[in-house]
């Protein structure tokens, strides 16, 4: 009942006038970003975190959570249409909605991923209105070196979700860490990697860091492979509609994936990958035509376009109750809390509980809003497809630019958001993930904020790591997490040289 009406309360706070149309413009934008490909929501909320600095925290938070829904709205679009999948959630939706549209039901494909996002992203909204405060109860009791613990797990299993390898992730999320140690630590009042300049005494402003490593990498990126990436966009020929037969084969495949995709968006570096694969596996399992799937099958992007959108509410769970990201743009977002002062954790709900429950309250607002952009207005989202990439790229470039020389007029900032961006670059150029290093930068020093607070509570003593049930647990979790892949491989290599040698 408390969160009933804490929910009743975010409504008065959501459905102000000003406050519908910040996530009127949102859910606009997030559509627009999601649909034009290589932009995602976490560069677009990276993008626009210089030019929100001023605006009142509850209704940038509004517009950020309608970027988000919005995104992963409009990501089908791309996916089908261009078969180019913005997001690593979307190659499936690329794969049976790209073979639906060859067939001429590209109007299917589009209306069975908007409305399967609009049924798991609602439900996902009311599991995580009354699972966050829940959850926050219990980690208010959760000691420092608890804390501490859970960002570790974080750090290992996002460095091991995203990217190539494990190896590519834990390197990028070292460089995070070793970005987020510049500065002047707090404690010792010591001068911590500022090379000499009096510039990096207060460290790096995390925006910088974003813009550059997201924005500029991801554009210098795109163009170097302009000439490489010509997709041809199938027409798409009315709005987007179902038929009788298409609701059939499709709802239950929507709930299927609203219920495998939110506890992995909950689970700390969960993601959407995950989900949409395994309900892709179980509807090919499920189906009673089998010999679709690889050939346009509809329950193959109706259930992982709805896992897609229950994992993007799940994964507010542990951002607004343990302040941990699980995916990129969670980690953006992370960052907008840190510029207006706030972090994420079990107290914002106490402290500003007016923000939290406006923006979950704004979720349910969006949704609706998002199918009525999406289905009678998809012909409309299709055309923008044919806008030159050149363009929209030179704009991200000023945009960022503009942007973060806005934060303090310094040029220093301006060489070192170049910097970030030729990282950024090579390393989308060389398949080493950029989320953990943003992630990095984040949480590093939060993580050393709890590691130092935890050894103070025990006057110096590490054996508070071990003695502490949850702690130890968490830890041996992340120890196995880290252990385990490297054996496992070497165990199956082994096997593989085995058997080479007796068929020898």
């Amino acid at each position: 009942m408390d969160a009933l009406h804490s929910l009743f309360a975010g409504f008065e706070t959501a459905l102000t006038p000003l406050n519908l149309l910040w996530a009127l413009i949102g859910v606009t934008l997030g559509t627009l970003v999601g649909v034009l490909p290589g932009i995602g929501p976490a560069l677009t909320v990276a993008l626009l975190l210089p030019v929100t600095a001023k605006l009142p925290p509850v209704s940038a938070f509004i517009m950020f959570a309608g970027i988000y829904y919005g995104g992963m709205f409009g990501g089908s679009t791309t996916s089908i249409l261009l078969n180019t999948p913005g997001e690593s959630s979307s190659i499936i939706t690329a794969l049976e909605g790209n073979k639906m549209a060859r067939r001429g039901r590209a109007a299917a494909a589009l209306a069975t991923a908007a409305i399967g996002s609009f049924v798991a992203g609602t439900i996902g909204t009311l599991l995580l209105t009354f699972a966050a405060p829940a959850i926050a109860d219990i980690a208010v009791q959760i000691p420092p070196s608890a804390k501490f613990a859970l960002i570790m797990l974080a750090f290992v299993t996002i460095s091991a979700t995203f990217g190539g390898s494990p190896l590519r992730g834990l390197t990028s999320l070292f460089l995070g860490l070793a970005i987020g140690l510049i500065g002047t630590d707090l404690q010792s009042g010591q001068a911590r990697f500022t090379l000499g300049r009096p510039e990096l005494l207060d460290g790096i402003d995390f925006i910088t860091v974003v813009i550059g490593l997201f924005a500029i990498g991801e554009t210098l990126y795109v163009a170097s492979r302009l000439r490489k990436d010509k997709g041809s966009v199938i027409k798409l020929e009315g709005n987007a509609s179902m038929t009788r037969e298409d609701w059939r084969r499709s709802w239950k495949p929507w709930l299927r994936g609203t219920a495998l995709g939110f506890p992995f968006g909950a689970i700390p570096a969960g993601g959407a990958e995950i989900p949409t694969f395994l309900s892709y596996t179980l509807e090919k399992r499920l189906s009673k035509h089998p010999e679709e799937f690889g050939k346009g099958a509809i329950e193959g992007v109706a259930g992982p376009e709805a896992a897609n959108n229950a994992s993007a509410a799940g994964v507010l769970v542990p951002l607004l109750t343990l302040g941990l990201p699980t995916s990129a743009t969670a980690a953006i977002l992370l960052a907008a809390f840190q510029q207006y002062g706030l972090q994420p954790g079990p107290l914002l709900f106490a402290t500003n509980g007016d923000l939290v429950w406006g923006l979950i309250a704004s979720l349910y607002v969006g949704n609706v809003m998002l199918l009525a952009l999406n289905l009678p207005l998809a012909p409309l989202w299709a055309r923008l497809l044919l806008i030159p990439r050149p363009f929209l790229y030179a704009g991200i470039l000023v945009f960022s630019t503009v942007g973060v020389y806005s934060l303090n007029n310094s040029v220093f900032d301006l060489f070192l958001l170049a910097l970030f961006g030729v990282i950024g670059y090579g390393m989308r150029r060389f398949d080493f993930p950029v989320t953990p290093a943003i992630i990095g930068v984040i949480l590093g020093p939060t993580a050393e904020s709890q590691f130092r607070t935890a050894l103070q509570q025990s006057n110096g003593d590490f054996g508070i790591f071990v003695r502490q049930p949850l702690t130890a647990v968490i830890l041996l979790i992340v120890a196995v997490a880290l252990i385990l892949p490297p054996v496992l491989r070497l165990r199956a290599a082994r096997r593989a040289k085995t058997a080479v040698a007796l068929e020898a």
